[in-house]
């Protein structure tokens, strides 16, 4: 069996920079026990799989471990597969997914991705390891599917050295840490260890609750994040309602093929 991979630097201008994720398209569903071993053998983040269904295309991110909900960059990743190497025809891509129907166009900038919103609810008694983790005092805790913790400033976020083992049995999928940007509006970083990935790059699911939660305190629905992980990325994020669309740009890293004797 062969199948297509490509490695795609997302939210990224050029290769080497942004969120790498791998992307196999599909002309069927394989087995989840072979889906989650080609992801645990691409060792990135995440990887997209999708299959063409009615006019749209099912998709699937898995981490090294498992099977997760959502994922912005891998999505955006595969939406860039389809529009510049698989010869998607419109401006317009209808992804199906765990967490709905997920729309990506084509603009000027690059691309929108159009996501449903999680505004993140305050956490009345956060679990301690999440503070033994952190090692700095947090101005507010929130929870939506990750923790959400507010740090004065960008200079913490920059600065902060979690320690990963009081994080590992956290409920939630992992902990976003987040302050005023000084030339952006927020800035973020991400941190995933239960699913073996300690710091994400650039991650787009992220700001579906980040950007709901700084538009609220900053009233504006237009926002500029940075992730300031070491390969550091920038996201435009648009609030609209219940949505919240984050454009981004994407480069090519690799083509290759997955070659398997069964």
């Amino acid at each position: 069996m062969k199948l297509p991979l490509y490695q795609i630097d997302a939210f990224a201008e050029q290769p080497f920079s942004g969120n790498p994720a791998a992307v196999c398209p599909l002309t069927e569903w394989l087995d989840d026990s072979l889906l989650q071993q080609i992801a645990e053998e691409n060792n990135l983040s995440e990887t997209a799989f999708f299959v063409a269904e009615d006019g749209k295309y099912r998709l699937r991110w898995f981490t090294p471990v498992e099977e997760v909900d959502l994922c912005g960059h891998a999505t955006l990743a595969a939406a860039h597969v389809l529009f510049t190497h698989l010869g998607h025809a419109s401006d317009e891509i209808v992804f199906t997914s765990r967490s709905g129907e997920l729309i990506v166009r084509q603009c000027e900038n690059g691309l929108v991705m159009d996501f449903p919103a999680s505004l993140p609810q305050p956490v009345v008694n956060p679990p301690q390891g999440l503070f033994r983790g952190l090692g700095v005092q947090p101005e507010e805790v929130l929870m939506a599917f990750d923790y959400i913790v507010v740090l004065r400033d960008e200079r913490q976020v920059r600065d902060l050295k979690p320690d990963f083992s009081h994080w590992m049995q956290l409920d939630g999928r992992g902990v976003v840490v987040t302050a005023p940007g000084k030339d952006v509006d927020f800035v973020s970083r991400c941190f995933f260890p239960r699913l073996r990935v300690n710091e994400d790059p650039v991650t787009g699911s992220a700001h579906c609750e980040t950007a709901p939660y700084w538009s609220e305190k900053l009233a504006k629905t237009a926002l500029t994040a940075r992730q300031l992980s070491a390969r550091s990325g920038t996201v435009a994020c648009q609030l609209k309602g219940q949505r919240v669309e984050l454009t981004g740009q994407c480069a090519d890293y690799l083509q290759g093929q997955i070659t398997l004797s069964i």
